[in-house]
This record gives structure tokens, C-alpha cells and sequence, in this order.
């Protein structure tokens, strides 16, 4: 009888086979995220003119422009991991914040009912445009760009409509005020530098989203609808559940960022919010969300959005022009997509898909 004694050509079957921890790591959606954070990073610290890009000083100035930006992206990350846009999440921001002073300056509300019942607000819009999306098989981008234009036309006419200006300001009177700053729009001395608290709410909601996301069923049923939205109803995920309550998700983020902004600003703008809809996407996108759905995190998405923090701060530390802002984001946005691309097609072998 005939032993094989030489096993070296035996190919292992790769269902059983252990990946190496490089492999895994070049896997992860946030690695091309976070190699342009450091990269960004270290251009805007050696072309700092200042001294104070790489400081504490410096720091809590780009996290203050981060901190806002990145709890919505959080979510609005999620969203995308599922298949999905919302493009009304900008404006809800300056609709929430507005509508908790509406209610405080005209109908004499206190702070804590008012910021309550702006949650609940942003919840509805959340539910509206999930319902809308799933129900009626539109595309997300095509619903939530039509309740922008309604919300920030509204915002404007009733704004106008009730207090002749395009400002709602005041709310310093209501009842729970400095209660309500304290939690939401304070500020936290570190080493001689102020910090928002924002930036506490950033951290903490990364870490629930990517507890959610990664270690509870409802993370799998959001990779899952992105994914396949048909294989994944036939397995039995409430693909239709799931994305609604993203969608509340969402706004809810919105509606939490316009009345930290109402509480620091003590007033809100009719116009707050506009255009930060792409700011979200983007930071989604730069920290590895595929625009298909099925991939990203949300993690990846606040290192997206501290970039975005780096440029904010760096470019004028730098006196550079800031008109190129904008392009300096764009660029950002294609290398750090070319770079998750390069790396996961390397990580899986070289196989295009």
C-alpha cells in the first residue's frame, strides 16, 4: 500500500484556510481612509506656517469643523453600506434647528420639550423618506432631493412668515437653556485648548455604529440589503425594515447636529445646512462606503471626515487660497476611492470585479 508522504503540492481548500493578518488588514474599507489622514495630515503640518496645525490648539480646531460633519456621516455611512442616498440630510439640519426655535420664541416652549420634539421631527422626515423610498421603488437620491428642495423652501417661507427675517434668534431666554448647552454646545479644556463637546458625541456615536454595524444582527441585515436586496428577502432580512430605519436613523443624526448648532449659535440661519449633504457623502465614500451598497464603516467614515477637518483648518494655517477647498476635497475623494479599490483588488488576489 502507498503512502503520500510529500504534501507540499496539496492545494488547501480556501474555505478552511487561514488569511494572513496583512490580507485582512489591506481588507478593511478605512485602511485607503486612513493612509490619506496621515498623508494629509503630515502635508498640512510641514506647510503650517503657524505652529499650531500639529497642536492641541490645532487639533481642537479641525475636530470643531469634524465633530458636526462626522456624526451625520456616521449614518449616513450606514445608509450607503445599504444601498442608499439621503440628500435631505443637510438641510434637516438647518429644519431642526429652526423648528426648536420656532417652537421656543413663538409658542414659548423650554428647551428640553422643544429639543425632544425636534428628535421626533426628524424622525418623521426619516420615516417619510424611507416609506417613500422602499414603498414606491424610486430611487433614494431622486426622494430625499425632493424633500430638500421642500424643506429648504419651507425653511425659508416660515421662517420669514413668522418672524420677518431669515433668522431665528433668542432661545437664550427659553427655560433649560444652559441645562441643554451644557450637554450639547459646551465647550472641554485640554491642555490649554477648547474642545466641543461635539466631539465627545462624535466619538461616542463612532463607537456605537460600529458596534451596531459589526456585532449585532442588524449589522448583518444592513450589509446584507446593500449587498443583494433580492437574495437577501429570500434569506429572510427585513430588507424593507432595515432601511427605514436608517432613514430615521439619518435625520434623527440631522436633527441632533442642527440643535447643537442652535444651542452654540443661540439662533439658527435659514440657510444652515444647505450643501453639507455632499460633505456627509463624501466622508462616507473616502472612508471606503461603496456608492453600490454592501461595503464600508463607519469608522472609515469619521477618518473620512477628520480629512475633511485637516483641509478645513491646514489650508489656511498653510495661506493657501481658500477657493481651492473645494477642489482640494475632490481630489481627496478620488485618490482615497482609486486607493480602497487598489488595495481590496490586491488583498483578494488581483480578481477584478
Amino acid at each position: 500500500m502507498a503512502f503520500i508522504t510529500d504534501t507540499s503540492n496539496i492545494a488547501v481548500d480556501e474555505r478552511v484556510s487561514r488569511t494572513p493578518w496583512y490580507r485582512s488588514m489591506l481588507r478593511r474599507p478605512e485602511l485607503g481612509a486612513l493612509i490619506g489622514a496621515i498623508a494629509v495630515f503630515v502635508v498640512f503640518a510641514v506647510a503650517d506656517t503657524t505652529g499650531q496645525f500639529a497642536t492641541l490648539s490645532g487639533a481642537a480646531g479641525w475636530t470643531d469643523f469634524a465633530a458636526p460633519v462626522g456624526i451625520v456621516a456616521i449614518f449616513v455611512a450606514l445608509l450607503m453600506i445599504a444601498g442608499e442616498f439621503d440628500l435631505s440630510s443637510g438641510v434637516m439640519v438647518g429644519t431642526s434647528g429652526l423648528f426648536a426655535g420656532l417652537l421656543i420664541t413663538q409658542l414659548g416652549w423650554a428647551m428640553w420639550p422643544a429639543i425632544i420634539a425636534t428628535l421626533l421631527l426628524g424622525a418623521v422626515i426619516g420615516f417619510i423618506n424611507g416609506v417613500l423610498v422602499v414603498r414606491t421603488a424610486l430611487p433614494s437620491f431622486v426622494v430625499t432631493l425632493g424633500t430638500f428642495f421642500v424643506l429648504k423652501g419651507a425653511n425659508l417661507a416660515i421662517t420669514k412668515g413668522l418672524t420677518g427675517t431669515v433668522r431665528v434668534s433668542g432661545i437664550e431666554q427659553a427655560t433649560g437653556f444652559e441645562s441643554a448647552r451644557a450637554v450639547l454646545a459646551t465647550t472641554i479644556p485640554i491642555g490649554g485648548a477648547s474642545f466641543q463637546i461635539s466631539l465627545v458625541w462624535w466619538i461616542a456615536l463612532t463607537a456605537v455604529a460600529t458596534i451596531l454595524l459589526t456585532r449585532t444582527v442588524f449589522g448583518n441585515w444592513i450589509f446584507a440589503s446593500g449587498g443583494d436586496a433580492v437574495a437577501a428577502r429570500n434569506a429572510g432580512v427585513p430588507v424593507t425594515r432595515t432601511k427605514i430605519t436608517l432613514f430615521v436613523m439619518t435625520s434623527m443624526a440631522a436633527s441632533l447636529v442642527g440643535i447643537m448648532f442652535l444651542l452654540r449659535l443661540r439662533g439658527m440661519q435659514a440657510g444652515q445646512g444647505v450643501g453639507q449633504e455632499f460633505y456627509y457623502i463624501i466622508a462616507a465614500a473616502v472612508g471606503g462606503c461603496l456608492l453600490t451598497g454592501g461595503a464600508g464603516s463607519a469608522i472609515g467614515a469619521s477618518i473620512g471626515t477628520l480629512i475633511m477637518g485637516f483641509a478645513s483648518v491646514g489650508i489656511p494655517y498653510a495661506l493657501w487660497d481658500q477657493d481651492w477647498v473645494s477642489t482640494f476635497l475632490g481630489v481627496i475623494l478620488f485618490s482615497a476611492v482609486f486607493i480602497n479599490v487598489t488595495i481590496s483588488r490586491r488583498a483578494r488576489g488581483g480578481r477584478k470585479t
